[in-house]
């Protein structure tokens, strides 16, 4: 081979070098460098001789030069089985205050860009008056949900005259096409209700018709904000048109506000006429408000009572309190946090450890340190589970209210539960001075020794603060784990005095 070739297959062969190199991580990079092209002078002397280079010789060169790459890829394997995850076995207190920090401001901002969170975060849509009460059948009381009261027991009733109730309104929730001229036809869940519904409940609604604007004898039509935002394109222009609901042509009279509706039923619009609610069978629901006497009589969520029925018999009826019953997420979210405290004991050890006095008394402003930072986790833990909760509840519009609540409250127990034993493990894992993880498992002792002397997992602090001592198997004379304070005359072994300060929180 002559020496011009000999020179650009040199070229190729480190440029293929550099390339690999260029795949190690930065402080190892020029070490790995020195060591290949060392070992390329090597194998060129022993493949191809100066004065016999064939091309053989220079395939096995090549060979080795490719070779490089899978050393690399190899090297960063490694790396990337050791290297630990963020703020759960060697980060730094700051890296997990930092870490949680993150979560809590990415959910929040994940919660306002939802239109049915920002609907829920609104008080004024729970504010109920506590005389109003939904009226079910006491033979479906644990099923309260489902429709119950049929339209000709809502006649009987209506055309009573009351001593308890001042004023009843029906709804009965189908599913039937709407179309308009312009938009095509839909199917939605459609409300059939009385025209004094939406006044009776106190509801409110956008760009609402006045009573001369709309025909006394066309049915009214409310669509939901979903709706009217999906399949009208937020058109306020649409109030005031026609649609046609099933066979009947009805006025768009407004668009209720996002998260008002609170009873059962998934409901996309609702039609309310005089006379809507008794053109169709199968059974609704109803809403009765009590006479002012009788409203601070209602102690409980629930009352029973005595009403008669269409054949003229007494059956036995319950009225539930729409104020009891229509929940805000702060309340849901209080509850589950509650059981999730209960459940807590059940899942996880709470102590954090025996730690015993060392020789140099810790100062107020370490112990107040590390104190303050189990109590920072847990605060920026609670507004992690209830924006993540109301995330997942309410990230579809097309969930009804009680699929949501169901939604948000085993989220919320289930984040809670989980977070607080998190929060625990990873307080116990921390040097108590340094608040450093604690790292270098090493296993002590005999397991057929366990009653003679103490058997499990030794973990020290990078520092050189101490050893904790974690019990394979729980004994009478050492149940939980245990904190060994190391004098200064251990700190020759730990050459690095950077280390220490990296876990100060």
């Amino acid at each position: 081979m002559t020496p011009r070739f000999a020179l650009v297959f040199r070229g190729l062969y480190l440029c293929l070098l550099r390339s690999a190199s260029m795949l190690v991580p930065r402080r190892q990079r020029a070490e790995w460098w020195k060591e290949w092209r060392s070992e390329l002078w090597h194998v060129r002397q022993a493949c191809t001789p100066e004065a016999s280079g064939s091309l053989r010789g220079e395939q096995e060169v090549a060979a080795f030069c490719l070779g490089a790459f899978q050393d690399a890829y190899c090297l960063r394997c490694d790396l990337r089985r050791e290297r630990v995850p963020l703020a759960t076995t060697k980060g730094s207190a700051s890296q997990c205050m930092l870490f949680l920090t993150a979560v809590t401001v990415a959910s929040c901002g994940i919660a306002l860009l939802l239109p049915g969170v920002r609907a829920e975060l609104q008080p004024s849509h729970y504010r109920i008056a506590p005389g109003l009460v939904l009226i079910q059948s006491a033979r479906a009381a644990a099923l309260d949900s489902v429709p119950t009261i049929s339209a000709e027991q809502f006649q009987v009733w209506e055309r009573r005259r009351q001593h308890i109730f001042d004023g009843f309104a029906f709804y009965r929730v189908v599913r039937e096409p709407l179309s308009t001229a312009s938009r095509g036809q839909t199917t939605l869940g459609i409300a059939h209700a009385s025209l004094n519904l939406f006044e009776l409940l106190g509801l409110s609604m956008r760009f609402p018709l006045s009573d001369g604007q709309a025909p006394d004898n066309v049915p009214r039509i409310v669509l939901s904000d979903g709706v009217w935002r999906s399949d009208f394109g937020g058109d306020p222009n649409i109030v005031g048109h026609r649609v046609t609901v099933g066979s009947l042509q009805a006025t768009v009279v407004g668009v209720a506000t996002p998260g008002s509706w609170r009873l059962p039923g998934k409901v996309d619009a609702w039609l309310l006429g005089p006379n809507v609610e008794t053109g169709y069978g199968g059974a609704g629901f109803i809403v009765a408000r009590l006479m002012s006497s009788e409203a601070s009589n209602l102690w409980s969520e629930k009352g029973h009572l005595k009403a008669p029925t269409p054949d003229g018999s007494l059956d036995d009826f319950l009225c539930v309190s729409l104020a009891e019953r229509t929940r805000g997420p702060q309340d849901i979210f209080l509850f589950a946090v509650i059981l999730a405290c209960l459940a807590l004991p059940a899942t996880t050890s709470l102590p954090l450890g025996e730690y015993r006095q060392s020789s140099h008394k810790l100062s107020w402003s370490t112990r107040l340190r590390r104190w303050s930072f189990l109590l920072s986790k847990l605060a920026l833990l609670l507004p992690i589970v209830y924006f993540v909760s109301l995330d997942l509840a309410y990230l579809r519009i097309t969930f009804d209210t009680f699929t949501s609540e169901y939604i948000q409250l085993v989220s919320s127990f289930s984040i809670c539960l989980f977070g607080l034993r998190w929060v625990l493990r990873d307080q116990r894992q921390r040097c108590p001075v340094c608040l450093g993880k604690l790292s270098h498992p090493a296993k002590v002792g005999q397991p057929s020794r366990t009653f003679l002397a103490w058997n499990g997992t030794e973990l020290i602090c990078v520092g050189g603060h101490g050893l904790l001592h974690v019990p394979e198997m729980p004994t009478s004379w050492f149940s939980t784990q245990r904190w060994l304070y190391l004098d200064p005359s251990w700190e020759i072994l730990f050459a690095e005095p950077t280390v220490v300060s990296t876990g100060y929180f």
